[in-house]
């Protein structure tokens, strides 16, 4: 079960349908990037595209308290920067986002595993339907947050959490019940994945070898990015977080952990938003959370690159022409 948002959730649902290993049964559209309609349009033609048959439901259209926040100059005016998706005649699930969390995590008790890779709004309201959520659920991993770490929102904050913090706290409380913590990949270990113009190039080979519109739309997606990375003083390269969490959250693989506390500040008003770590113990709480860190960063991008090409390869190409 995932639910996803933009240009590198797009190569987390490729990664993902892949891996021939991994089952999708559900994904979400959640809104942050971009709206939730943009993004659900995304979702339902990459889904097409890459044969994914999971249901796809849209999530909710702001988050529980804020005023929506979004991200089209980092991610585009689209949520995919410079690429042209085709129409799609992938209907929708009409169930609501939270609906299909725990309609999917009630099908399969005990065995599900949860990526949450954008704000945590849907989840947060599933809880609202089904409290047993976090038992129901065999993990759950998320990309989200900044633990002793600069923000790339607010000067603290991430963005994934920093669009719904009441949300982001409301998850995070409720998976302290669960059986096993939930896996968070916060900015420190994810921004150690960096795309240089090498592994564009790379994604441009992958492009040319599959003849995969999907690849095709990933190099026109990481152009922009690598844009406003760029632009915002970073260099050409591009921070790509998500499929990060999503390979390990597959595989166990490419990083450690180590287990802490983490809450979400919501009062501050110059850290609301910011993911707290209390590495020194001063709550007297037990850890909820296992933080990603010790990334090894060159054989996780091989690693994906690997599977792309594979799983690319092997999935059937539509007759779509796609433009960028």
């Amino acid at each position: 079960m995932c639910q996803i948002v933009g240009i590198d959730d797009a190569i987390a649902l490729a990664y993902l349908a892949s891996r021939p290993d991994v089952e999708a049964v559900g994904l979400v559209s959640t809104g942050g990037n971009v709206d939730v309609h943009a993004v659900h349009r995304n979702n339902l033609a990459l889904a097409e595209l890459l044969g994914t048959t999971a249901p796809i439901a849209r999530g909710a259209e702001r988050p529980l308290v804020q005023e929506p926040m979004y991200a089209d100059d980092t991610h585009g005016p689209g949520g995919l920067g410079h690429a042209v998706l085709p129409p799609t005649t992938r209907r929708e699930d009409p169930r609501s986002g939270a609906q299909l969390w725990v309609d999917v995590a009630r099908a399969y008790p005990g065995e599900l595993v949860g990526l949450v890779l954008g704000p945590h709004t849907n989840l947060a309201l599933a809880l609202e339907i089904e409290p047993e959520l976090p038992r129901l659920l065999k993990r759950l991993h998320i990309m989200g947050g900044a633990i002793n770490h600069r923000g790339n929102t607010g000067p603290t904050s991430e963005w994934n959490i920093a669009v719904d913090p009441e949300a982001a706290q409301r998850v995070l409380a409720a998976f302290s019940a669960a059986p096993h913590r939930p896996v968070l990949g916060s900015l420190e270990a994810t921004e150690s994945v960096r795309f240089t113009q090498r592994e564009l190039d790379r994604f441009g080979e992958l492009a040319e070898r599959t003849g995969h519109p999907v690849a095709q739309i990933l190099v026109d997606a990481l152009r922009f990015y690598f844009e406003f990375h760029e632009a915002d003083g970073l260099g050409w390269s591009a921070h790509v977080h998500d499929p990060l969490v999503t390979a390990h959250a597959v595989t166990g693989g490419f990083a450690s952990t180590r287990a802490l506390a983490v809450d979400v500040e919501l009062t501050g008003t110059l850290t609301r938003g910011q993911t707290v770590g209390d590495v020194l113990g001063r709550w007297g709480r037990e850890p909820n959370v296992d933080v990603l860190t010790e990334v090894r960063p060159a054989e996780f991008i091989d690693h994906l690159l690997e599977t792309l090409q594979t799983g690319l390869d092997r999935t059937v190409r539509p007759d779509h022409p796609v433009g960028g």
